[in-house]
């Protein structure tokens, strides 16, 4: 039987692992965004040619921030609530390049679609939010994981984008709440608040990457269980 997705059911599960693991994401968090952050900002600033760079720094950290969190789900589901920040870097490390790989094209092609007509960007993000978890816990090879993903949000595309875009909303209102308050305050103080949006706001949409990972494919740490062929929706029909 298809799973069945429930929006308010992830996003308090989000938030409910986000406040108890809270003493180890966020030092996660400061771990990967804090110098990639201020390197990617400082770049930007001292020359517009390089946001390109900046934005593949960016992607790079996000990436790898993402599977660390899923390895964060993956212990806490299990029992385990004694992950430190070296444990869950040491334990993504081995699909890093996977997780890069998958990443960039799937960017690439995500603003293609947006570029072409913008719904079709927005499909994209929705089809393949879930290709991280895929290559922390499942490991297919390639770019197996985009299939994979479109595979378990087949059938909940709708509640998938639910998620994604609430979550989106939020963390834009946390983020210009922050920046309003350091506007005047220089561009030391605006660096500052970039880091510390990164660090509190990178959480949201990793765990609810993993949270909708896990409910999708009732998958352990070590395990994964497909489900069964879904009914078509825009999001990916068969």
């Amino acid at each position: 039987m298809q799973r069945r997705l429930e929006v308010g059911v992830v996003i308090r599960r989000v938030f409910a692992i986000y406040f108890d693991q809270a003493p180890v994401l966020m030092p996660a968090a400061a771990v990967v965004f804090v110098f990639t952050g201020v390197l990617s900002t400082v770049l930007t600033r001292a020359d517009p040619g390089l946001r390109l760079v900046a934005l593949l720094i960016s992607l790079i950290a996000t990436t790898l921030f993402t599977g660390m969190v899923v390895e964060l789900v993956a212990d806490v589901r299990d029992g385990r609530r004694d992950s430190s920040p070296s444990q869950l870097l040491r334990a993504v490390t081995p699909v890093l390049g996977r997780l890069l790989m998958v990443a960039v094209v799937a960017a690439l092609l995500v603003t293609l679609g947006f570029v072409l007509l913008v719904v079709p960007g927005l499909i994209l993000i929705t089809v393949w939010s879930l290709a991280a978890p895929v290559i922390v816990v499942e490991r297919p090879p390639g770019l197996a994981a985009l299939g994979r993903s479109r595979e378990l949000v087949r059938g909940n595309g709708w509640r998938v984008f639910g998620v994604i875009l609430l979550l989106d909303v939020l963390v834009a209102v946390i983020a210009g709440a922050i920046e309003a308050g350091t506007e005047t305050a220089g561009a030391g103080a605006g660096l500052v608040a970039t880091v510390v949006v990164g660090i509190l706001t990178a959480p949201i949409s990793a765990l609810a990457a993993a949270v909708m990972y896990f409910d999708l494919s009732g998958a352990t740490a070590s395990t994964a269980e497909r489900p069964p062929q879904a009914q078509a929706d825009p999001f990916g029909g068969p």
